[in-house]
């Protein structure tokens, strides 16, 4: 059974369709690539997923379980964390206070607990969530500026804090909405490392991404999808190379 899959999910902005029928599975253990030209509906895709819109037809299935509409911090708190394409962070709170509002999501405790936080019990949650946090950020290679302000990281360093807050969530399937964007080759190189990296501790990764270096270098798998519907799904080298996909992004008669 696939971790996440898509049931011809479409969704529909007055008359416009921005997602038409779109059949797609993600399998655990994998990293899988969403592409195509600007505006076939990849975000929105994103957004289907994680529960900012709600499918007008179809269906969307995490771990075997319908989440089509449900809201975000439900699925948030079912294992899929996600990045944005335009970083939303804190930008006056910490580095370290920025990952610890993700992982607040996941801690042990209710209203009284809350509340009292004098509570050895809660005193010790608040102990585990600030170890999480501190080992997102490691994971990222930010340990170091936890106490500094989100504000005073560069572009790249803020595009790995995302991917850490995301992590706090404990996911099982992160995912990275453009998370290359603005950087430059040496920081998308020590990304790609840390994305296979995050793989190889267990967390699925589903991307959407322009730079096709980098998702060639980095995918197992790669979907296109051009004007909002799925146009191919194949290994990279078989992306690369399929009719459908050179024409999507060059027009008729590159190919």
């Amino acid at each position: 059974m696939a971790l996440l899959k898509l049931d011809k999910a479409t969704i529909r902005f007055g008359g416009l369709v921005a997602v038409n029928g779109v059949n797609l599975e993600v399998e655990e253990g994998e990293i899988l690539a969403l592409i195509g030209p600007n505006g076939a509906g990849k975000s929105t895709i994103f957004n289907l997923i994680t529960g900012i819109y709600a499918p007008t037809e179809g269906k969307i299935s995490f771990k075997g379980t319908n989440i089509s509409g449900r809201p975000p911090y439900v699925i948030a708190g079912s294992g899929i964390g996600r990045t944005f394409q335009n970083i939303r962070l804190f930008s006056q709170q910490t580095v370290l206070d920025n990952v610890l509002i993700g992982a607040h999501t996941r801690g042990n405790w209710n209203l009284s607990g809350a509340l009292l936080k004098f509570l050895p019990a809660v005193r010790r949650e608040e102990g585990r969530l600030l170890e999480l946090a501190i080992h997102c950020l490691s994971k990222v290679d930010l340990a170091h500026r936890a106490f500094d302000l989100a504000c005073n990281l560069s572009y790249g360093e803020q595009r790995r804090l995302e991917i850490a807050r995301a992590l706090a969530i404990e996911p099982a399937l992160l995912l990275l909405d453009e998370p290359a964007a603005g950087m430059n080759p040496q920081e998308k190189q020590t990304l790609l490392t840390m994305v296979k990296n995050i793989r190889e501790a267990g967390v699925t990764v589903f991307l959407v991404e322009h730079d096709m270096k980098f998702v060639m270098g980095l995918s197992d798998r790669i979907a296109v999808l051009d004007y909002g519907v799925k146009i191919a799904d194949g290994r990279p080298e078989e992306v690369r190379s399929n009719p459908a996909v050179i024409e999507a992004y060059l027009g008729k008669g590159a190919h």
